[in-house]
């Protein structure tokens, strides 16, 4: 026995200090103009079926001061009122632009091929591609634009404040956090040009124009659907650099709107993560391990089997437990995350591995995932960078 809790305690220790060094280094953007001052941007906002969340996705935008932008959202062949609510918003206010999106090419993510319409008709050196469902800051877009000026970086990226109202959502979202923060040591990727050192949010991107058509942009990945994993990894394969900021105070999203949304929304990407062959079973047996099985040891030792534990196998199992607490609640203080979901965080993180195990069975079946009506498309070539 005490051989398997030394085991836990070391999987549990790996992403808790992994975790607390990055707190460190996954600051927000910075308050004020740089020397030099702030390059203008171009808020590209991909919509399709978006008529509950376009307008004030948009109208956010706009309230932005101190920074020159333009708005452009693409009109994805909609079949709501998407298109409307932003063109009565362009008849107001000329910074804002709606495209209309050409067919969709084989072969292709229809967010991806939207993204790359969106940033070919960008008049802005620099490009923030938003999710419609991301509210941003009166200040984000000046602090981004100085945040590249600053770092140096090409693209960098960050996740939104989460909204979470349903239980699946205050149980699974906030594992955002921890995933990234948790696996993906900062201060490495900013020493190195390693693609495999590479992470982001999709949700909000922001990228040089000139760097983003260099590394190959959304057509060097159009097959995948993890475009915040993938896009800094092609950036970085260009010897491009790529970093991440705290987006907590920039911007406000709630991810998905019900539990099957969640649910089939990380089965969508989690063949390209989590649940890509060669990382499932590695990453299945550090979560469970580390952030499981220490709590489901709780009940042998309170029972007293298969003998009475020692002093020295509780400290071991105490010790386990709390490492796996310690980067959630951690979370819970800085990122402004439901407490329930750290309480209850073996649970996550076991419906989460869940999640990667039902994505892989469903790519090996030849089955899938749909998204917004489409299917994912095949991965070939480039795209498996």
């Amino acid at each position: 026995m005490t051989i398997l809790l030394e085991v836990c305690l070391a999987l549990a220790l790996l992403p808790a200090l992994i975790f607390l060094v990055n707190l460190g280094a996954y600051r927000p953007p910075p308050l004020g103009v740089p020397p030099g001052g702030t390059l203008p941007l171009s808020v590209l906002i991909p919509a399709r079926d978006e008529e509950l969340l376009i307008g004030d996705a948009v109208r956010a935008v706009l309230a932005n001061q101190g920074v020159e932008f333009e708005v452009l959202v693409l009109d994805d062949h909609s079949g709501d009122a998407t298109a409307e609510i932003v063109e009565a918003i362009a008849s107001r206010d000329d910074r804002v632009r709606l495209i209309a999106g050409g067919e969709l090419p084989p072969g292709w993510c229809g967010k991806h091929y939207a993204c790359w319409e969106l940033a070919h008709e960008a008049r802005h050196p620099v490009l923030v591609f938003l999710d419609a469902d991301v509210r941003l800051a009166p200040d984000a877009l000046g602090r981004m634009s100085a945040f590249l000026a600053v770092s140096g970086a090409d693209l960098a990226s960050g996740i939104p404040h989460q909204q979470t109202l349903g239980f699946l959502e205050k149980l699974l979202i906030p594992l955002i956090h921890f995933v990234m923060l948790g696996f993906m040591p900062i201060p490495s990727m900013r020493r190195t040009r390693m693609p495999s050192l590479s992470a982001g949010c999709g949700q909000l991107i922001v990228a040089r124009r000139d760097s983003y058509f260099r590394a190959g942009g959304h057509a060097a990945i159009r097959a995948s659907w993890h475009d915040g994993l993938k896009l800094p990894r092609i950036f970085r394969a260009a010897g491009l650099r790529n970093d991440l900021f705290d987006a907590t105070d920039l911007a406000e999203c709630r991810l998905y709107q019900s539990a099957r949304d969640v649910w089939n929304g990380l089965a969508k990407n989690a063949g390209e993560a989590l649940a890509a062959p060669r990382l499932i079973v590695p990453m299945t047996t550090i979560l469970l391990g580390g952030q499981v099985l220490p709590f489901l040891l709780i009940v042998p030792a309170v029972a007293g089997w298969p003998q009475p534990w020692s002093a020295v196998e509780w400290s071991l199992l105490a010790s386990a437990v709390c490492a796996a607490w310690l980067p959630r609640f951690a979370a819970v203080a800085r990122f402004r995350l439901p407490l329930a979901g750290a309480i209850l965080h073996p649970l996550g993180v076991f419906v989460l591995v869940a999640i990667q195990w039902y994505a892989l069975l469903r790519n090996l079946l030849g089955r899938p995932t749909v998204w917004k009506g489409r299917p994912q498309p095949i991965v070939s070539g480039r795209e498996t960078v």
